[in-house]
């Protein structure tokens, strides 16, 4: 994270993470959506594309308010950090905690409802939970390049 923020400001590269953070969704709910086909008798194609309409327009769009909120919190608790930060350190832990994801969408696909979904569902909330906290904790605290100069 703190590489990430020395960079500097790069809004292409915070919209390309959560993009691609969206898409990883996306491609991570095809097993349930699979499943949800076959056992219900349901269109594919149709789950497919409400499935892709949702993570990459929607998603995005909470993920950005999330972000927003996030900071403004932070900034109530003596955050010292930017909007941009607060954004990065959201999209980069939806981005870390993909792999959880995708346990979660396999699990979802082959196993279905029950007790290992809702474990690995929690396993995936608390990580992604815990990347956030501490990568919003590191882009709070750093001090703005401006604000640092006299």
């Amino acid at each position: 994270m703190r590489r990430l923020l020395a960079d500097g400001q790069r809004e292409d590269r915070v919209l390309a993470i959560l993009m691609g953070g969206a898409f990883l969704a996306f491609l991570f709910q095809l097993p349930r959506l699979s499943r949800q086909a076959h056992l219900q008798g349901e269109d594919l194609t149709g789950l497919m594309v409400n499935t892709l309409f949702a993570c990459l327009f929607f998603l995005p769009l909470l993920f950005y308010g999330i972000a927003a909120v996030s900071h403004i919190l932070a900034k109530i608790v003596g955050g010292k950090g930017t909007w941009y930060g607060a954004r990065l350190a959201l999209f980069w832990s939806f981005l870390a905690a993909s792999p959880l994801m995708l346990l979660n969408g396999l699990v979802a696909g082959f196993v279905g409802p029950g007790f290992e979904l809702q474990l690995v569902g929690l396993l995936w909330f608390l990580v992604f939970g815990a990347f956030w906290f501490i990568n919003l904790r590191v882009s709070e605290s750093a001090v703005e390049p401006d604000a640092a100069t006299p």
